[in-house]
């Protein structure tokens, strides 16, 4: 896939944020996945965040997780969903350093992308995050407009929703998935 602006080389110095549902595991069509048993990771994503590890200082996930809100999971079956997450993850020698959430139920929600709250409880976490030698991958444009609102350079993965005409406003990079970006930053970090 063309993108429009050079892919930089990255370092251990870069910070990555992920969204989780569509872009880490596989997104359940109009509803929420709710216990562990109905998560599922995406293709390649276990490799990718292998990959990741070695190139990136810094890997957060930032996801709203309205069933939360709605009544249809607990905060804890999230939490254990979370840490059963990272701990594969971590058994292919990837790491998350931390996952923030937004259980809210409304749109307008202030801690819901795509406002930057749970960016900047990130930046201020991890004081070495820099936005300009960030990412923020995603599958919709509210990932998107959160990376925009966080000063980093965004990824579009269309895994779940249609691929955005390019240049996009919105739009640094897009990738079909989470594997072929992690190998195109391989690949530029061996060169």
């Amino acid at each position: 896939m063309s993108t429009q602006i050079a892919l930089p080389r990255v370092d251990r110095s870069w910070a990555l944020f992920l969204d989780r549902d569509g872009v880490i595991n596989v997104e359940k069509p109009m509803d929420y996945v709710r216990h562990w048993d109905e998560f599922q990771f995406n293709p390649g994503v276990l490799e990718a965040m292998g990959l990741f590890s070695r190139l990136f200082g810094r890997i957060v996930v930032v996801t709203n997780q309205r069933g939360v809100g709605k009544g249809l999971m607990t905060e804890q079956d999230l939490l254990d969903i979370h840490d059963k997450m990272t701990t594969e993850v971590a058994a292919v020698g990837g790491h998350i350093d931390r996952i923030y959430y937004a259980p809210d139920l409304h749109d307008d929600s202030p801690r819901r992308k795509p406002n930057p709250i749970m960016g900047q409880e990130a930046m201020q976490d991890f004081a070495e995050i820099d936005p300009t030698r960030s990412f923020m991958v995603g599958n919709t444009f509210s990932d998107m407009e959160f990376g925009r609102n966080i000063g980093v350079q965004t990824v579009f993965l269309p895994t779940t929703r249609q691929e955005p005409p390019m240049p996009h406003p919105l739009v640094d990079f897009l990738y079909p998935d989470l594997l072929a970006f992690a190998r195109a930053l391989a690949a530029r970090a061996a060169q």
